[in-house]
Parts: C-alpha cells; structure tokens; sequence
C-alpha cells in the first residue's frame, strides 16, 4: 500500500481533481453501478489522470466494500479515497480495504448538529479529533469533511479545521451540501479559513441553486488547492460540480491546469451516462453535441471567417465537431458556403431567393435542414420549381 509520503506527491498539483462519481455520483436517486462499471469508470478515470478517487463507502460493506477493495488493488496511479463518517469503526472499514486515503466526516453546521445528530459542539470537535487521530495512526493520508461547511458559523468552523489539522488531516473539504453558497462569500471564507488556519482546502459543492462550478471556482481563487467533482456532474438532487466543468474553465479562465487530459473527459462521460442511464444533453458544456453547433447567420457568418469569433476553445480539445446548422435562422453566408462545397458559387440574388425557401421549409418541418435538403432546394429553385403555396 502507498504510505502517505506516496500520496502527497500524487496531489503535488496546483488543482487536484478528487473524483467523486463513484461515491456521491452514485448516490444519485436511481443510480446504481455495477461492480464491473466501478472498475471501468476508475480505469477511466485514472487514464485521464485524475490524481485522487473516492472509490466508495467500505463500511456499507457487501458489494460496496468489495469495489473499494478491488479498485486499491488495480494498480492504478490514481490515489485511491474511501469515505467515512467520523468514526473510527468506519475508519477500520476502509483499511481493511487497503486504501491510501480516507475522508472522515462530520456534521460542522449548527442546524446538523442540533436537528441532524442531537450532539453538541464539543462532541462534534471530539468525534473528529479521535477518528482523524485513528486514521493518521495508521498512515493514511486524512481528508476530514465538514458537512453543511456553508452554513456552519465560521468561527466554529475555523476550530473544526484546526482540531482536524492538529489531529493529522491534510485538508479540509468544505462541503456545500445542500447548494446554497453563493462565489462571493464562498471566497471570503475560504480565504479566512486558509489564512487562520493553514490547511489545504477542497471544495465540494452541490448544483441546488446551479452555481456548484462557480462556487468551485471561487474556492480556488481564493486559494483552495482540492476539487471534488463528478463526471458529467450527477450526484444527489440536482448534482455536484461536474469534471469536465472545472477542468475547461480551470484551464481556459484560470490558466491553471489540472493535469486531465480533456480529450479523455467525452468517451468517459458517455461511458457514465450508460452506467447511469442519464443522458448527455445537447447543450451540456464541453460534452453536448449542440456545444458548437452554429445556426444564427450573423455567427455563422463569423465563424465562417474564424472560428474564434464565436467560440471559446477548440472542439477538438474535448473531441467534439464543429457543425454549421442549415434552418431558419441561417444566413446567406451559410448557403454560399455549404453549396460551395459541391462547386456551386451562388451570387447574392440566387442565395437570397434560396435562403427564404430555406426559411420556409424549416418552418414546415419545424427542424433543421440537411446539406442534401439545401441542394434539392436550390435545384428546384434553378428549375423554377414552386414548392411553397403563397
């Protein structure tokens, strides 16, 4: 097994990705992965090089155990995390399983501790302290998780850290559990815990209020080094912060890479998606098929000239395809440029006279037209062929 000294040169990045589809993706209402799924979902991710992956729950014990047990196992380069509350029962669960990682949990929010677990802070602050402690003895590298962190009281979460790093956790992963946070005090506190504090940070939002990305975000502007995410962004209600997400803006907005390869993250979603039976939708960032499909004739007539008039990173990064739609909100540009292909050269009469046939029929069909519809359009047009009644 990997000694913690292993670990921490595996998360010796700018940005670490730790990989939750596993745990809390699965967690989604009606998803269930296959042991057999688990296994090719790590191997993927670990292709990609996602450095840290939370494998699952050991103390769930039965299949869930085995899976955890079976990924420590696969010899991949990934890091291999398995949760638990904060409990040091759990905690022998999960090294029984033979991982390198733990994340310990505990309720860090007033409103959990008072209605969810009936205790009080100091039981909360002792529970943390015996288990992270039992976990460190063991040499395993030490997530220790405050659950509902958003809205916990921000003193008392600053001495949760601090008993969490005085006990041996490496990093603190504040949890947005139920989606409220906004960027803006996200920042602000995860700047104040790291200041106060000196403990690495991982961010580990939900999608309720659909900031999960930009809450993400915030965190690492401000200085957290750990994001949890999922792939294609499932997780309970409405998801966490989606792989793909982070690692494109991280790179394109932030100029900080992650070591993922991006031309990885569509054949392992599309993988997820049929372990999961939840779909890729066509605007989906970074993993729709609509993501660079250009309709609107001022654009297309951009893009036509460069590519980069209207759109923010190749679609080649992330394997995906340009296409020019032909509908009812093309442009002549569109037309000249797509007949062109076949040797037509279209003067701007004959293209206005085709584009509002191409207009009309669209319409009719309520759908986008194919480039083979274009040119039967245009064939009957030269053959002045009426096809709409006026």
């Amino acid at each position: 097994m990997r000694t913690k000294e292993d670990v921490l040169k595996i998360l010796d990045r700018r940005v670490v990705v730790c990989d939750t589809t596993l745990r809390d993706g699965e967690q989604t209402a009606g998803i269930v992965f296959a042991n057999i799924e688990k296994y090719k979902i790590a191997q993927m991710l670990d292709d990609a090089g996602v450095p840290q992956i939370e494998a699952g729950i050991p103390a769930m014990g039965g299949d869930e155990k085995t899976a955890v047990k079976h990924i420590a196992h696969m010899g991949l380069d990934a890091s291999i995390l398995g949760w638990n509350r904060a409990d040091v029962h759990d905690v022998n669960d999960s090294i029984d399983c033979d991982v390198d990682a733990v994340a310990v949990s505990m309720s860090s929010s007033d409103i959990h501790i008072k209605n969810k677990i009936k205790k009080t802070r100091q039981w909360v602050l002792d529970k943390v302290s015996e288990s992270v402690q039992h976990a460190a003895d063991h040499g395993l590298y030490i997530s220790c998780n405050a659950e509902d962190a958003s809205r916990a009281d921000l003193g008392f979460l600053i001495e949760f850290a601090r008993t969490a790093k005085e006990a041996g956790a490496k990093r603190l992963r504040y949890c947005d559990t139920i989606g409220r946070e906004d960027p803006f005090t996200a920042f602000e506190r995860i700047k104040t815990i790291i200041s106060l504090v000196g403990i690495d940070i991982e961010m580990h939002t939900h999608d309720d209020f659909g900031m999960a990305n930009a809450n993400t975000l915030a965190g690492v502007k401000a200085g957290a080094k750990f994001v949890s995410t999922t792939v294609m962004g499932i997780g309970e209600r409405s998801g966490n912060t989606a792989l793909e997400e982070i690692v494109m803006t991280c790179r394109h907005l932030l100029n900080m890479e992650t070591g993922v390869d991006p031309a990885k993250l569509r054949p392992l979603a599309e993988f997820v998606s049929v372990a999961s039976g939840r779909p890729i939708y066509a605007s989906k960032p970074f993993l729709g098929a609509n993501c660079f499909a250009h309709e609107a004739g001022i654009h297309t007539d951009g893009i036509i000239k460069d590519h980069k008039n209207y759109e923010p990173y190749d679609p080649e990064e992330v394997g995906l395809k340009r296409a020019i739609v032909i509908g009812k909100h093309s442009g002549r540009s569109t037309l000249i440029s797509d007949l062109g292909k076949r040797g037509i050269e279209l003067d701007d009469d004959t293209a206005q006279l085709l584009l509002n046939n191409v207009r009309k029929a669209s319409i009719a069909m309520k759908r986008a037209l194919t480039s083979d519809e274009l040119f039967s359009l245009y064939d009957n047009l030269i053959k002045n062929i009426e096809l709409f009644d006026h």
